[in-house]
């Protein structure tokens, strides 16, 4: 494992924060309803120490959905009152070490262009709850 603290904000800059993340190991995207609307790209901050907000926990509003089927949401999304900007994804899985955080890659700030292009990415079919790939992943 090769993790890397990482810098990211939102579009504004009102929020601030730094993540450790192993970009190599691969990044997420699903074609559950909210990741497909919303074009999701995830790292996974494994751990509660892994993720730190430096900067606009006053700015943050959250959003959380429940998918169907289960009983209670999985996921709280964080974002920029000021701008709209989806800056983390805060949930609990023993998986990925009790409790995570779900990086929007794309906010990254300490990357450039050919970095991005190099990450890894999954696919995950979440939209039937399996953890192959879709069949189409193009529009993800």
């Amino acid at each position: 494992m090769a993790l890397q603290t990482h810098t990211g904000s939102c579009h504004c800059k009102a929020v601030r924060f730094e993540a450790d993340l192993d970009l190599a190991a691969g990044t997420n995207r699903c074609n559950c309803s909210y990741c497909t609307k919303a074009r999701a790209w995830f790292a996974f901050a494994k751990g509660a120490d892994s993720f730190r907000l430096l900067e606009g926990a006053q700015a943050l509003t959250e959003y959380r959905w429940t998918p169907p089927g289960r009983p209670g949401p999985f996921l709280t999304y964080a974002f920029c009152a000021t701008c709209g900007i989806r800056v983390f994804g805060r949930g609990e899985m023993e998986a990925l070490g009790g409790v995570f955080h779900a990086v929007p890659v794309n906010i990254l700030d300490d990357m450039s262009p050919a970095e991005f292009a190099s990450v890894p990415i999954n696919y995950i079919d979440n939209r039937h709850d399996r953890l192959e790939p879709p069949e189409i992943v193009a529009y993800l």
